[in-house]
Formats: C-alpha cells, structure tokens, sequence
C-alpha cells in the first residue's frame, strides 16, 4: 500500500461520510428495521480499501468496486460509493493488466444498454430509460475509457523516452565513429609528413657516422640537408598543429599538390635518392582531397624507397581526362639500412585512395617495388 493513495482512500472515506450524513442516497424498503444510513457505510468502507490499493494491487481494487457497486445498488444506490467506485474501475484499467481494459469497457458498455432498455421496459418512459443508460455510463464506461486513454499516453510516452534513449545512443556511436575516423586521418597525415623527413635525417646521418673519409665540406653539404629536413618537419607539424586548432577544411595557404611533387623529389635527391620524375598528360588542378591524396602518396613511396629500396625512384604522374596516376619505381637491391617501420604506409596510402573513389596497388615489379595509384579527378559528393 503506497502512502499517497492510503491518504486518498481517507480523504475518500471522509467524503463519503459527508454525503450519507447529508443524505445523498436512494433507499430502499428493507424488510428489517435499520437504519439504511448505517447499512450504506458497507460497501463505501470496501470502495475505499479498493482505492487504497489502487497501484500496489489494481486486480483487488477492481473487485472491491465491483463488491460496493453490488452492495450499494442494492441497498439504493448512494452517491459517495457510486463516485469511489469509477475511481476503483479507472485504476483497474490503468495499472492493470494491459487486456483488462478492452474486456471492461465491453462489459461496462453492455451493461449501460442492458440497464437502458430495462429501465425504458420497466418503467415505460424514453426520457428515463436514457437517464439510466447515461448514469449506467457515467460509472462504468467513463472511468474504464479514461484509464485506457492515460494507460496508452503513457505507453506513448515511454515509447518516446525509448525513442530518445536510441537516438541518443546512436548520436553516441556516430560521435565516436567520427573520432575514431579522425584519430585515423590525424594519424596518416602525422605518418606522412614525419616519416619522410625523418627518414632522409635518418639515413644522411647514418651515412656520415659510418664514413670516414668525408671532408668537412661534403659533411657540411650533409648536416645542411638534414637541417633543411628537420625545419621542413617542424614547419608541417605547425601546420598540423594550426589545422588542429580551428575549424573547417583545410586553409589554401597550407594544402598540398600534386603539383609539387617535384619538392619531394627534391629534398629525397638531397637524402641521396636519385629521383627522376616524369608527368605525362597535361598538368591542371585537381580536386583538394585528391591532391593531398596523391602528394602523400608519392611522398610516403619515396620515404619507403628511402627507407628500404636501392638508390634510384622513377615518378610518373600521368594526368588522364578523368583520372590522374601516380606510378613510383625503385629498385629492391637487398641492403639492410636499418631503418624499422611501423608497417602502416601502404595500409595509409590504400586508405587515402580509397577515401577519394581511387585504387592502389603495391608490390614485387621487374625485380624491384612499385607503387601505383589511380585516383579520380571528378569532383566528390
């Protein structure tokens, strides 16, 4: 029994109380002697134990108010347990089994007509007949359609609450998905902007500690490179670093181009690469995310040349009417430099053509490594 409602079957029976003693009830002739008044206390007592289980044990609820219907019908009826008793119906329906509802207000409904046409039959009055069946209505179909109604707001509203639990689950998801998604990009553009550069500082100093014989002027020629490699480095990361810091796409001033892979063969020539880059086709501008696709595709391809090919690359960028390819050659002359990788370059470099509608293979070719790509220039949707 919940607090709140043994209160209300108080206040219930109060009220109660209230109209028997101002005599708000029909009697009937009873072939005793005794105070009806008294006899109506009855059924009003057993409407309010109803109500006072009316959520802890909705089932005992409604029989009470099918008891004290009876038993006050019987004896007048009266207005207070006529009025505790649609309270009884109405809490059956609504904190009852989910089917009780259908099945009462059939039998209310039946019940209401049956009373009607009794009462029209009986007292052969129209007027009254329809004055039964309404007040038939009023106490059993009333409150049984009225607890259907709230017990099917409710249902609606937990299906929402259900609805926005999920909704806000998948926002959850999605959300991660994107920051896993974005951890990935940071990871290949952080892989492809350092390898490269590391690599070349890795082999040029590499080269000048296991040489003996280099004058100061062919080691100045080398640490300048590698000075010229670290700055490189540093001047990606802060670019990096400022694209981690706003918002929107990647700024002009800082994007990266097919068109320069010249620069890359550059500074690889200055790590001892000999590069020669060849473009075939008619050079144009490309869409931004298939530039910055090609160029570190091309850029992570000569740090693998770097990294474990002999000491030549051959570049050709191929520009097609629809489409531009990226071929790097380099000879595999089995020398050990040294030099671990993570094993995540031609995993990126598949990553980055995918993400752009191209394709990339990667593999043995003419007793040497190739890398091609092919990556189309029509704009993304």
């Amino acid at each position: 029994m919940r607090r709140d409602d043994a209160l209300w079957a108080a206040v219930s029976l109060a009220a109660g109380l209230l109209l028997l003693v101002v005599e708000a009830y029909q009697p009937r002739e009873l072939p005793v002697q005794v105070s009806v008044g008294l006899l109506f206390i009855g059924p009003l007592v057993v409407a309010c134990v109803g109500v006072s289980v009316r959520r802890t044990r909705p089932m005992l609820s409604l029989w009470c108010g099918v008891a004290a219907f009876c038993g006050d019908l019987a004896l007048g009826p009266s207005l207070g347990t006529m009025l505790i008793v649609t309270d009884n119906f109405y809490a059956a329906v609504r904190y009852g089994p989910r089917t009780l509802g259908k099945r009462m207000l059939g039998v209310t409904s039946v019940f209401a007509v049956v009373v009607g046409v009794a009462a029209g039959i009986l007292l052969r009055h129209v007027g009254l007949a329809v004055i039964f069946l309404v007040q038939a209505a009023l106490i059993g179909v009333t409150p049984v359609s009225t607890g259907m109604i709230m017990k099917q707001l409710e249902d609606q509203a937990a299906a929402e609450r259900a609805k926005a639990e999920q909704v806000a689950r998948l926002a959850e998801l999605d959300r991660a998905a994107a920051v896993q998604a974005e951890r990935s990009r940071m990871a290949r553009e952080l892989h492809d902007m350092i390898a490269n550069h590391f690599s070349a500082i890795a082999i040029q100093s590499t080269a000048v500690l296991s040489r003996k014989d280099l004058d100061a002027r062919s080691v100045r020629t080398v640490l300048e490179s590698i000075r010229e490699n670290s700055v490189a480095g540093m001047g990606e990361m802060r670019a990096m670093i400022g694209l981690l810091r706003q918002d929107g796409e990647e700024p002009e001033a800082i994007r990266r181009r097919v068109a320069e892979a010249g620069e890359l063969a550059e500074r690889a020539r200055e790590a001892g690469l000999d590069v020669r880059l060849r473009v075939e086709g008619e050079a144009r501008e490309l869409p931004a995310p298939v530039d910055l696709a090609g160029y570190r595709i091309v850029q992570e391809s000569l740090t693998n040349a770097l990294k474990h090919g002999g000491k030549a690359a051959d570049i050709v960028i191929g520009y097609r009417p629809e489409l531009v390819t990226l071929t790097v050659d380099n000879p595999v002359d089995g020398a050990q430099r040294g030099l671990p990788g993570a094993g995540t370059g031609i995993i990126g470099m598949r990553e980055r053509a995918t993400l752009v509608g191209g394709v990339l293979d990667a593999g043995p070719h003419d007793d040497g490594w190739r890398v091609r790509a092919e990556l189309p220039t029509r704009e993304i949707t």
